[in-house]
């Protein structure tokens, strides 16, 4: 009896002893799995952990095979994007000398038929030489062989030098002199060398479209009207066509060439009034950045830089584009807090001289009303003082 009470005992013991070790060993590898989960939870973070982290480096990141599709798309399209600027260019001059000019030599007074043929083919001229140089023309990259050059970074992509207000396309795979943007509808990027002839052309466009569509209003008026009673008479013509025969079917009202001249008219003054609208915002963009001395990617890194110093306390929050002195909401005495200033702006007429390239007063007629192909000042590797700036403005604070 005893032998067998001390047998189960036994067992019990060790079943007991076999319950604790599996308790053990169950909550040591749940240990191990919890170690195991922040060790890797903590080297992921050691590798993705960046200070200059925020939103925008995470919807960058986010777009980029947006990027990269749009990149490739616009590089293969540009081709399409020209011939489009082209043939729609041709089809309103087609258009003007086919139909509209007749009529003006037929009823306008000499006076007006000299302003339409002087203006008109001015403008025809400055459209179409400065399309032609802003295509042709190479926006200017940095070399390629070493030099003495003095970079203000490193591309990443070129594993090159940087001069300053250069930046790396990503379409052109080419760093780009004082890069503006890459436009499709050159397809050529936007930069040092051919910045002027491409808001040229964007102005003259623009005044072009204006002109057709101030020009061409009343006529537009008579065509819309004319189409229209073209559909309702072509109504009424079917309707009392299908109670006869054949012989006794009426003529059409208007001819072939009627309707065509009309719908032309239609067509001039609809796609000039809506590139005037779209264009013109474009333009007015562009000319205000011209103003500031920026380029559209240098406006978005001043906006940034000056954020960025604001929330340090180093420049003013009221007066951040403007001179002088402002109150910041920090502990910094007056004489401490800067103003941010561009670099590379020189004053709002003075920008507008260097870019014009203007020099001397004739400059204003040679070189902005008339075609020309000079050179833009500095070669986009340095930048200097223009000798066309009256007054060196010396920027407080820069980037």
């Amino acid at each position: 009896m005893r032998s067998r009470q001390r047998m189960f005992a036994a067992v019990m013991r060790l079943l007991l002893k076999c319950l604790r070790l599996g308790r053990r060993r169950r909550f040591k590898l749940v240990r191990q799995l919890e170690q195991l989960w922040h060790y890797g939870h903590l080297c992921l973070r050691s590798l993705l952990y960046n200070s200059f982290t925020n939103g925008d480096v995470v919807l960058d990141s986010l777009f980029e095979p947006v990027y990269w599709l749009v990149d490739h798309v616009t590089r293969w399209f540009g081709v399409v994007f020209v011939a489009l600027v082209i043939g729609l260019t041709s089809s309103i001059v087609a258009i003007v000398y086919i139909c509209l000019l007749p009529l003006i030599l037929q009823t306008y007074t000499p006076a007006w038929i000299c302003w339409h043929l002087t203006y008109g083919h001015w403008n025809l001229i400055m459209i179409v030489f400065h399309y032609y140089m802003a295509i042709t023309t190479s926006p200017g990259h940095p070399p390629q062989a070493k030099n003495d050059l003095t970079g203000v970074s490193i591309c990443r992509k070129c594993i090159a030098p940087k001069p300053a207000r250069t930046h790396h396309c990503s379409i052109c795979n080419r760093c780009v002199l004082k890069m503006d943007h890459h436009c499709p509808w050159l397809n050529n990027c936007v930069g040092h060398y051919n910045h002027r002839y491409f808001f040229s052309f964007c102005l003259f466009m623009t005044m072009g479209c204006i002109y057709c569509s101030i020009s061409g209003w009343e006529m537009f008026r008579d065509a819309y009207a004319a189409i229209e009673r073209m559909k309702l008479l072509e109504k009424e013509r079917l309707q009392v066509a299908a109670n006869q025969t054949y012989y006794q079917t009426p003529p059409p009202t208007f001819s072939f060439r009627q309707r065509a001249f009309h719908k032309s008219v239609v067509y001039l003054w609809v796609l000039c009034s809506s590139v005037a609208l779209a264009l013109g915002a474009l333009t007015l963009w562009h000319a205000a950045l011209i103003t500031r001395g920026e380029t559209s990617i240098e406006r978005h890194i001043n906006r940034k830089e000056r954020q960025r110093l604001q929330k340090k306390g180093k420049v003013s929050i009221a007066h951040g584009m403007g001179a002088g002195w402002g109150r910041a909401r920090c502990d910094m005495p007056l004489s401490v807090l800067q103003v941010f200033r561009n670099p590379y702006s020189y004053g709002s007429w003075d920008n507008w001289k260097v870019f014009l390239g203007v020099d001397v007063p004739r400059h204003w007629l040679t070189r902005v009303l008339l075609p020309s192909p000079h050179l833009p000042h500095g070669t986009g590797l340095s930048w200097d003082l223009p000798p066309c700036v009256t007054e060196q403005r010396a920027p407080l604070l820069a980037i």
